[in-house]
């Protein structure tokens, strides 16, 4: 029940830091930018990726054609000459202010987040500060298993990745601190 009680804080305190993270903050926005055309990038879009939802790389290689040494030397010139973009692709956009289910969403996920780490966080012999040090360990593996994958596969921008890297460091400190404060609730301290 203790562990269940601490994921349940971790996830409460990672949600809340999330909002402060992104409304105050800013982190949550760092990299990105305004386009200078937006109409006739949407355009654009939608004339060249049609009614398919899904992630397209621009420019693209067919992965059937990676054995075809003429298509891989087209697109390695076409590569190094054109824009380079990963879009996440909705042919029916979404009213991205109604923010209610996505809200829901993102509490949910923080809050299975912390139940996953309170579980390792109570693990027996872990006092208060070597359960903190789990939340950071956590926080790190999963920005270097994610997030710089992102940047070093996808090109997404460095500055955008570290701010990644801090919300999640910082969120699951200040979380992983309040988790280990209750896990370490009424234990006995080994004497010495």
């Amino acid at each position: 029940m203790r562990v269940l009680i601490a994921g349940l804080i971790g996830g409460i305190v990672m949600f809340i830091w999330g909002v402060t993270a992104h409304m105050a903050l800013g982190l949550g926005e760092t990299g990105f930018r305004q386009p200078v055309n937006e109409n006739a990038a949407l355009a654009g879009l939608q004339a060249g990726l049609g009614g398919q939802a899904g992630v397209y790389l621009l420019p693209s290689l067919d992965p059937k054609t990676m054995n075809d040494p003429n298509a891989m030397r087209t697109y390695s010139l076409k590569a190094v000459r054109s824009p380079y973009a990963w879009v996440v692709y909705q042919p029916q956009g979404t009213d991205m202010t109604r923010m209610g289910p996505q809200i829901g969403r993102q509490w949910a996920s923080d809050t299975l987040a912390g139940l996953a780490l309170a579980f390792v966080m109570g693990l027996a012999g872990l006092g208060f500060r070597r359960r903190l040090a789990v939340a950071a360990a956590a926080a790190v593996f999963a920005w270097l298993s994610m997030l710089l994958p992102y940047w070093n596969w996808y090109r997404f921008p460095l500055d955008f990745t570290l701010a990644g890297l801090a919300e999640q460091l910082i969120g699951w400190l200040i979380a992983g601190a309040a988790m280990a404060w209750w896990l370490g609730r009424g234990e006995r301290t080994p004497s010495p």
